[in-house]
């Protein structure tokens, strides 16, 4: 019987002990005491971009190589996806040809009906509704400099959109506090929400940045304008969270910052946070690479 594909397609699809083994394998390729630092030898990766990317295809496409494995990378002015030829077809097209599929889309419907039909792996690098990728590389960064997150208060300030709602599912599954000020508007999916709490997270919805980020371990914000969405006075709306020195400033003072970049200097975070003492942005970013060799090899070993 051939068994069903390992996908990566959100993290309130796993506990936390698969999340660990996902992160325990790529700390292992990261240290250079892997078992096996190849184990994708001959294996080929589909990367599909719907949406313009600088570090999710720079980090799939060097994890990939690095594993042993190889990749071909598509645009969405080179594929039929979704366009002549359904998803489901495409995903049956390509199955027989890689040995996995990325995709960074809009659209989370379409991640999921290409997870349906696909017979290997597929992995989501990103939808406006979550980005799991990002969250995995965060959190291996947190606990490199800080060691275990669960117990520790997460703080987000800004636009409650993808990656927050991915570090409030990650909330719930790795036992940590989440506290997340946003303007009225622009607060998290209540069903994101919902469903961590559930789970037993807490959860903090505030529209005042200070309440979010007094005495927390670690603070985090992202573009106000993301792809794809229009600017709909968002400016004007986030303006009240940017991250500040004097916002950092309340929380601990050994506190994280981190930011998914590209970061807008001067709105979402000024300079002297992005550049200061507890930005921890540049490993952020380069553990995008390891995170993701963790990722990759869970879904095809």
């Amino acid at each position: 019987m051939t068994r069903a594909p390992r996908h990566f397609l959100d993290l309130d699809r796993f506990d936390e002990g698969t999340l660990r083994r996902m992160l325990d394998l790529g700390l292992a390729y990261k240290k250079g005491k892997a078992a096996n630092p190849q184990p994708l030898k001959g294996r080929m990766l589909a990367l599909i971009f719907e949406k313009p990317s600088t570090r999710t295809r720079v980090s799939f496409e060097v994890g990939m190589k690095q594993l042993g494995g190889d990749v071909v990378v598509l645009s969405h002015l080179e594929t039929q996806l979704g366009r002549g030829e359904t998803v489901a077809d495409t995903a049956r097209v390509l199955s027989r040809y890689v040995d996995a599929i990325m995709l960074r889309t809009a659209a989370p419907a379409k991640l999921l009906e290409l997870a349906e039909h696909a017979s290997v792996p597929v992995i989501n690098g990103l939808t406006d509704t979550t980005h799991p990728c990002q969250i995995m590389a965060d959190i291996m960064t947190f606990e490199e400099r800080r060691g275990p997150i669960m117990g520790k208060v997460v703080a987000w300030s800004g636009d409650g959109n993808n990656v927050a709602a991915s570090w409030i599912q990650a909330a719930a599954l790795f036992r940590f506090e989440m506290r997340l000020a946003c303007p009225a508007a622009l607060m998290p999916d209540a069903k994101v929400v919902e469903w961590a709490r559930a789970k037993g997270a807490t959860i903090l919805l505030t529209d005042e940045p200070l309440r979010a980020v007094a005495g927390a371990d670690c603070v985090v914000t992202d573009t106000w304008v993301s792809m794809g969405f229009a600017e709909e006075n968002r400016r004007e709306q986030l303006a009240p969270f940017a991250v500040t020195e004097r916002l950092m400033s309340k929380a601990r003072p050994d506190a994280l910052f981190m930011h998914c970049l590209p970061a807008h200097r001067g709105e979402e975070v000024s300079d002297g946070v992005l550049d200061g003492s507890h930005s921890v942005v540049w490993d952020e970013a380069e553990n995008r690479l390891h995170a993701q060799k963790g990722i990759l090899t869970w879904c095809l070993e």
